[in-house]
């Protein structure tokens, strides 16, 4: 096995290529979550990963022999902070297993999936595939709306998937020019390229009542993510907005599987993580960025923001999250 980093901080390319099956177990536990990896023809195997790490965002390509890899339940409880990843199948086949649901993907398919819950991924045969790995409290949807489409193939002719899919296409051929600022904010836009991908899926055609649920609970978390910065924002103000009882609110997040103040905490966390590790916006103090999406008390602002991401906002600036 060899590993090659281009110079430079987390953000430079790292390339790693194994030329025997146990070398390649080992370069896969090391680049993703834990990972248990199965071939039934260890004796021919090759493997390479090419991968960059944009802020939070890991963009790898995948490029293989036929092999499977199974995140087990053991594997899960010995990690901590959940991630989505998103398949692009850009050569091969394969089919990825979740959530009782299954999904044969082709050159051009996306699929997302959780690595909180157990899931498998197989090839049959030599294969490529681009592979964005982000955590969930990235995306500005709750993560049971995401679960609902685990493991459902996204054509690359439909929809956004036809927007996605180049776009993606470029970033696996482009990894090398990601870099500073200008790689900082591509990351948090390709993230937020994701959440209308999903937002649009989880708004697609349903029954008539499905489609109004859906659409309320997409209007909501617009006025959410557009009042932010209001210290006042509370679910009862956001439920007077929409002219629905606060009990009927809080029973549309709680099937999303979060609760309003959680969902607007969390939102607000976000931003204020975003913009503290944005290098454009290193002038900005933390309280002015605090104080920017809503938290007016700059001790509780730090106690909150330590609880979520495991250490203080300005030591977290500091290090650029690298605990994490």
């Amino acid at each position: 096995m060899s590993v090659t980093a281009a110079p430079g901080t987390d953000a430079a390319i790292r390339t790693a290529v194994a030329h025997t099956f146990p070398a390649w177990r080992e370069v896969i536990s090391e680049s993703f979550v834990p990972l248990h990896v199965r071939t039934r023809n260890s004796g021919q195997f090759h493997g390479q990963l090419r991968s960059r790490l944009l802020d939070e965002l890991s963009v790898v390509e995948v490029t293989a022999s036929g092999h499977s890899v199974h995140r087990t339940p053991a594997l899960i409880e010995s990690s901590h902070r959940p991630y989505f990843k998103l398949n692009l199948q850009l050569a091969g086949s394969g089919m990825l297993v979740q959530d009782q649901r299954e999904a044969v993907l082709h050159p051009g398919d996306l699929a997302v999936y959780d690595t909180h819950r157990p899931y498998t991924l197989a090839f049959d045969s030599d294969f490529r595939m681009l592979v964005l790995m982000f955590p969930h409290d990235a995306l500005d949807l709750p993560v049971g709306a995401v679960g609902r489409l685990t493991a459902r193939r996204m054509a690359a002719d439909q929809g956004l998937g036809q927007m996605i899919n180049p776009f993606m296409t470029r970033l696996a051929e482009n990894l090398d020019v990601l870099s500073g600022p200008s790689g900082h904010r591509l990351a948090h836009n390709t993230i937020d390229l994701l959440s209308t991908l999903f937002a649009a899926e989880l708004d697609g055609p349903g029954d008539d009542a499905e489609h109004h649920h859906g659409e309320l609970f997409a209007n909501i978390r617009r006025y959410i993510e557009a009042n932010l910065a209001d210290p006042d924002l509370s679910p009862a103000a956001v439920a007077a907005a929409h002219f629905i009882s606060t009990r009927h609110l809080h029973n549309v997040f709680q099937e999303a599987g979060t609760t309003v103040a959680s969902w607007i905490r969390t939102r607000r966390l976000e931003n204020c993580r975003r913009e503290l590790r944005d290098p454009l916006l290193a002038h900005r103090s933390v309280s002015t960025i605090a104080a920017r999406w809503g938290f007016v008390d700059a001790a509780h602002f730090s106690r909150i923001f330590r609880s979520a991401f495991g250490e203080p906002p300005s030591s977290y600036r500091r290090t650029g999250g690298g605990h994490h």
